[in-house]
């Protein structure tokens, strides 16, 4: 079986050759043909590009062990990446919907985009299919959230070529080559918008957050099969690449012995490791019976029913 770092590096690099073909192809053909939209959908797969190569230097890093600095290894690196994806995804929205704006002001009658604008669209939306799937496969694959954002860019971008479609369909009927700028202004917002989703879904992860209580009741879920485990609390988990690492706390008969209490913890962690993939690490602290303290972080089972 292929191993998460090879299944990356693959991924990345099929999205790095066929974003830098449609990339080539429509920037080319955008510039000959007169069309911003054509043009500004180009642009888009060039940063594509840059994703591409980002992604095979993350995956080279992720792969590494932990060690002195970075105890728990280097997976957190997709999430930098991830994150770095979104600015440059909006950078590249916001210089295109500057230009299209300007172009929409300036008021100067431009000439109709060529057929040639058309063909390479069409062929964009197929080659965007096909890169968005794959990098969705090979997300899913390797449980790799920089992949699976990566993949959601590109399903963005599959509408962003249909849109600029429409629009160069639109100019020919009408005979107004305003609406190519138009549409280049519409394809901008789309960018912008899919740069600001990527990087609050990073944000969550890089403040070591979830948008999700399913991995909490899956905990308690298996907790609650373990005998001689009581009101489990100030449960914690976070993220690491594709693992996650789970802190919590549980009580126990306080007349149990060190060694018993510890064999406890090891049946909770097991139990937890076995209803949840890809669990890095389960720290378990135990508590006697009816222990109260002032503790503020981690949710109980009462946070997660609703």
């Amino acid at each position: 079986m292929e191993n998460r770092t090879t299944i990356i590096q693959k991924a990345s690099w099929i999205a790095f050759g066929g974003n830098l073909i449609l990339a080539f192809s429509k920037i080319f053909i955008g510039i000959l043909s007169t069309s911003l939209a054509v043009l500004s959908d180009g642009i888009d797969s060039a940063t594509d590009v840059l994703i591409a190569a980002m992604t095979l230097v993350a995956a080279k890093i992720t792969s590494k062990p932990g060690d002195r600095e970075h105890p728990y290894g280097h997976g957190r690196i997709e999430t930098v990446a991830t994150a770095i994806i979104s600015f440059i995804l909006f950078f590249a929205g916001a210089q295109i919907l500057f230009k299209a704006i300007g172009g929409i002001l300036s008021g100067v009658p431009e000439k109709l985009p060529s057929t040639m604008a058309i063909w390479v669209t069409i062929a964009s939306i197929g080659g965007k299919l096909a890169l968005s799937w794959s990098q969705f496969h090979f997300g899913r694959k390797s449980g790799s959230p920089m992949l699976i954002a990566n993949a959601k860019n590109m399903r963005g971008d599959v509408v962003t070529s249909a849109a600029v479609l429409v629009g160069l369909g639109l100019s020919y009927l009408t005979g107004l080559a305003v609406m190519d700028e138009i549409l280049g202004a519409l394809v901008a917002l789309w960018i912008l918008k899919n740069a600001v989703e990527i990087f609050m879904e990073a944000n969550t992860e890089l403040m070591d957050g979830t948008n999700s209580r399913e991995p909490y009741r899956e905990i308690f879920a298996a907790i609650s099969k373990v005998p001689s485990v009581d009101n489990p609390h100030r449960v914690r988990l976070r993220r690491v690449g594709s693992m996650l690492i789970i802190d919590l706390d549980i009580e126990v008969d306080p007349a149990m012995t060190v060694y018993e209490s510890h064999k406890i913890a090891l049946k909770v962690e097991k139990a937890i490791k076995e209803s949840l993939p890809d669990v890095y690490d389960v720290i378990v602290h135990i508590e006697p019976l009816g222990n109260v303290e002032d503790e503020k972080f981690g949710l109980t089972a009462r946070d997660v029913k609703h």
